[in-house]
């Protein structure tokens, strides 16, 4: 009996010593998240600056989590190139689809995505929780999990649940359709795949990667601007377009410079992405997908979700694939449980992201309520 409560003991301290560890090695941030959790009670109460606060805390997270599906692949296959060369491509794009959109739609950044009836009216106050929601989306991605920022940052303002349940609706066909495309573009293009991909690949790969990518990246930039001009006015003036502009495209410089940070392990974690032609191949079908889904209707949805969709989906074909003929990298189980571990991260997300518009929309806890 003795021997077992000693085993227990043991046990118990492996833990805490884990958790110290944890801790240690991550105090700085700890500290940081701190510190910014003080400030965002601090400025709750002042709309003007909690409005900027938000903003800058949203548009950190967005890119810190969010944009490594659209550039995460562009990143892994163009390791041995200068980072400021990639963030110089990738950040002009954005600056000229922004302000496309800021000159068209009379100062709105977001293509009209946050014209939908529930998000259409800019915040003219702001709760604690709501500018903590972006400080959620950090740690979450310091934790390496591909969380939505369209659910956690776009629920938090809605006011209507049926913008919710649009953005959701969107978001789950998004996935699926992502998930059979994958598959089936997969094994169509196979034969060519192995034919084409052997060998060093052609400098002219390299050219049409970067289209690709700088177009998948435009699409996307239209899709979730509007996860993070949520905070601000539908409208903005020059000066604020200027502050919104500035600060996202040197935030993708940091992002460059860290090439991806943590959240960049579930794209390098696929088979063959850091090769360019198979990067070309993933971001050629995310775009036409998303350009699909943007031409149905100015309903936001999560492109995380699309891209879970479209890896899970090309990482199922290759199993099935090298199954078949013996070369497994991981069997078919092994494959599902890693797209599963996926959709819970995910599913985790939303949950939270649910929780906090419930907490803090009125009119949502409502509905909510009713419906019991």
């Amino acid at each position: 009996m003795a021997k077992y409560d000693q085993e227990e003991i043991s046990r118990v301290q492996q833990i805490i010593y884990t958790f110290f560890d944890l801790v240690k090695s991550e105090s700085r941030f700890l500290l940081l998240m701190g510190i910014l959790l003080i400030l965002a009670g601090l400025f709750s109460p002042h709309p003007e600056i909690a409005m900027w606060f938000g903003f800058i805390l949203a548009g950190y997270s967005a890119v810190a989590n969010d944009s490594i599906q659209t550039i995460g692949t562009f990143i892994v296959s163009n390791a041995h190139r200068r980072w400021y060369v990639l963030w110089l491509y990738i950040g002009l794009i954005f600056v000229f689809t922004v302000t496309y959109s800021f000159i068209v739609f009379d100062g709105d950044v977001s293509y009209q995505r946050l014209q939908t009836p529930g998000l259409d009216v800019a915040p003219s106050s702001f709760t604690f929780l709501q500018l903590i929601a972006p400080l959620i989306l950090i740690m979450l991605t310091r934790m390496r999990m591909p969380v939505s920022t369209t659910f956690l940052l776009l629920t938090i303002f809605s006011t209507k649940s049926s913008a919710v349940v649009s953005v959701l609706s969107k978001s789950l066909s998004g996935y699926f359709v992502a998930f059979i495309s994958a598959i089936i573009l997969y094994f169509l293009a196979r034969k060519l795949s192995l034919f084409a991909f052997k060998g060093k690949p052609h400098f002219g790969w390299t050219i049409v990667q970067w289209i690709t990518s700088g177009t998948l990246w435009s699409v996307w930039v239209m899709q979730d601007a509007a996860n993070i001009a949520v905070f601000l006015p539908r409208s903005l003036s020059f000066w604020e377009f200027f502050a919104f502009t500035s600060f996202i495209f040197l935030g993708l410089g940091l992002l460059f410079y860290l090439r991806g940070d943590r959240i960049q392990k579930i794209v390098s974690e696929k088979a063959g992405i850091s090769d360019i032609r198979s990067a070309t191949m993933v971001d050629f079908i995310y775009a036409l997908i998303l350009i699909y889904f943007k031409q149905i209707s100015q309903i936001p949805m999560s492109t995380t979700w699309v891209f879970l969709g479209l890896l899970g989906g090309r990482e199922l074909a290759i199993s099935i694939t090298k199954k078949r003929k013996k070369k497994r990298r991981m069997s078919t189980k092994e494959t599902f449980r890693l797209i599963g571990k996926d959709i819970l991260m995910a599913g985790i997300g939303l949950l939270v992201s649910l929780i906090l518009a419930v907490a803090i929309n009125a009119e949502m806890r409502e509905e909510f309520f009713g419906l019991f």
